[in-house]
């Protein structure tokens, strides 16, 4: 049987789908208005936490900058307590975009609340349209969980390129966490957790290139994960 990998709802939701359908998944999206964080993990596989608005600034103990844009009422409590929850039953998590700052979040972790204002505008980190636009290089941690999904992609030279749509990141690193990939300004790209069966986190949209499979390895290992009790 497949796997069935919890979604969290949100704007844009074909790519997500898509990439966790080609990967041998089958999606379930689960929404903060119809269900607890604990029931909506009842009988699935593995949680994905999805992109969009941002985390509001009380939940890691931040005044709110100007510059936030906020995501949908009751849209944060929900998805910090999916990722606790996941955490806690060791079920295999992948984290993309606002995913990524919302794990980090849940597990203790802070964030920057708007990416120019601590590293400036040299690295494009928000570029819209195209959505599978290429925005700037990462660099992958050797040895990482991350370096071992993406494969031949980064085998050899540690490096690859990526889309980026998001003008938060990683601030404070959540206890437990490790940094698997950075942007050339410093900004973390990717987090990851040894302790658990499958927890990686991106800042960028692999989901955006499920049908030319450069990040095909992420979603395959993440699925993968998902088949293993």
């Amino acid at each position: 049987m497949k796997p069935i990998i919890g979604i969290t709802r949100n704007r844009r939701p074909a790519d997500y789908e898509q990439a966790i359908r080609t990967a041998g998944g089958e999606p379930r999206i689960l929404d903060w208005n119809h269900t607890s964080a604990s029931e909506a993990l009842d009988g699935v596989h593995g949680l994905m936490l999805t992109g969009g608005g941002d985390v509001h600034p009380s939940h890691y103990g931040r005044a709110m900058s100007s510059q936030i844009e906020l995501a949908e009422p009751g849209r944060d409590e929900f998805e910090i307590a999916l990722s606790r929850e996941a955490l806690q039953r060791d079920l295999p998590i992948l984290a993309i975009c606002r995913g990524l700052q919302v794990l980090n979040v849940a597990a203790g972790g802070t964030l920057l609340q708007h990416v120019p204002d601590t590293v400036g505008d040299g690295i494009a980190h928000s570029i819209d349209e195209p959505k599978n636009a290429i925005a700037h290089p990462i660099n992958v941690k050797s040895g990482s969980t991350l370096a071992r999904v993406l494969g031949p992609r980064v085998a050899a030279v540690e490096t690859c390129a990526v889309n980026s749509r998001h003008h938060q990141a990683v601030d404070t690193v959540a206890p437990g966490f490790t940094v698997s990939a950075t942007a050339p300004d410093g900004i973390v790209e990717a987090l990851e957790r040894a302790d658990r069966r499958f927890c990686v986190g991106v800042e960028w949209h692999p989901e955006n290139f499920w049908a030319t499979g450069e990040f095909a390895g992420l979603f395959d290992a993440f699925v993968q994960a998902c088949r293993t009790p």
